[in-house]
């Protein structure tokens, strides 16, 4: 039975331009770093310092304290992907009920594709 790896949340904080303090609470750890990916790396050592564990024994999540409006402007994004892609969906099906329309009238492939803009190939695509 395998054991679950042991993880330490670290914080990280906009100190001085261009400091990022981290800090991981439960050890009692501190420091800083210029750049936030550097994080996890550059607290790990005071880690398995404190806590007595071996370094390559936990993992470490890098929590960011950044501001709520941030948040907000990020899942707003993601929405409007969800609803690119659905809109790109039901584009896509309806490119297809078009041209299944035409060839269903009987209008060979390019004249289906040039009806829509497409190449003949698409055409065969789209009715397929």
């Amino acid at each position: 039975m395998a054991m679950s790896r042991r993880t330490f949340t670290v914080t990280a904080e906009r100190g001085r331009d261009p400091w990022w303090v981290t800090e991981c609470a439960e050890v009692g750890a501190v420091s800083q770093v210029r750049r936030l990916d550097q994080a996890a790396d550059d607290i790990r050592e005071a880690i398995a310092y404190l806590s007595g564990l071996p370094e390559d024994s936990f993992g470490i999540e890098v929590a960011p304290v950044l501001p709520d409006a941030f948040w907000e402007a990020m899942r707003g994004a993601e929405d409007q992907r969800a609803a690119a892609a659905a809109a790109n969906r039901a584009a896509a099906e309806l490119n297809q009920r078009a041209a299944r329309v035409l060839r269903d009238e009987g209008l060979t492939l390019r004249d289906v594709g040039h009806l829509m803009g497409v190449s003949h190939q698409r055409a065969a695509q789209l009715v397929g």
